[in-house]
């Protein structure tokens, strides 16, 4: 029987979640992360040619968008936002290593897969447009909404495989895709408590994250029709992570 996602994202690493646990901690969340081993990605999996194509050239596309964010790292060392600390800048370096890690993860499973790596893709150089607009708080909030995306979509992934290696990436990213979307909704916390600058963040979020949920309904449709996910059952669970991300 196929293990759903909510279960599943419980077991973390961290303690119970909360928006609202201080820096410090997810200080200690990231350092502990690192030092876990890559998951195997070399195993056999049970799809048809045709399925794992299709995995495959998902999979590519969403390698790349977890890649080449470190550029923020920077800005954020420089940056005097209220509600950042030390332990705050050491935690988005450490995320930041997190996404690359998971960059490799499915680079080996792309390669498993018999997939190719891509070099860029259009949702990408949208992507990363979109991030570029504004400030460093607009780039945040467009790397929020990717995990509202990853989130939905590799758990969707992981709940349709047979149980295996492929599988075990899959759920291991999206769990910390969910500790990775409460890390940010403290930022956000932080930022747009309350008033207008809270009105202003529902008026950047809600729009952002679900033009990022639309997109990647449409662009990966095949993918999700050869392997049965239903894009209306995605739809409504990756609207729900966005009204999540927006308390």
């Amino acid at each position: 029987m196929s293990m759903s996602v909510a279960p599943l994202l419980i077991h973390s690493s961290i303690p119970p979640l909360s928006p609202r646990l201080p820096w410090s901690l997810w200080r200690a969340h990231f350092e502990r992360n690192r030092e876990r081993p890559l998951p195997a990605s070399d195993g056999p999996v049970a799809l048809s040619p045709v399925q794992a194509q299709a995995l495959a050239w998902s999979l590519a596309r969403f390698q790349i968008g977890e890649t080449g964010e470190g550029r923020i790292v920077g800005a954020i060392a420089r940056s005097h936002m209220a509600g950042i600390d030390d332990d705050y800048r050491r935690a988005l370096a450490l995320f930041i290593q997190e996404e690359g890690r998971h960059a490799r993860i499915l680079a080996g499973l792309v390669h498993a897969l018999g997939g190719t790596l891509l070099t860029t893709n259009w949702t990408e150089w949208m992507f990363v447009r979109a991030r570029s607009l504004l400030g460093v708080r607009f780039k945040l909030l467009a790397m929020f909404a990717a995990e509202v995306v990853g989130i939905g979509f590799y758990g969707a992934l992981a709940e349709r495989l047979p149980r295996g290696r492929t599988r075990l990436a899959l759920e291991q990213i999206a769990r910390d895709e969910r500790a990775h979307l409460r890390f940010h909704r403290r930022f956000f916390d932080l930022q747009a408590p309350c008033g207008w600058r809270r009105a202003l963040f529902l008026l950047g979020w809600i729009p952002l994250a679900h033009a990022a949920a639309l997109v990647v309904l449409w662009d990966h449709r095949r993918t999700l029709l050869l392997l049965g996910i239903s894009r209306r059952q995605l739809a409504a669970r990756l609207f729900a992570l966005v009204r999540e991300g927006a308390r």
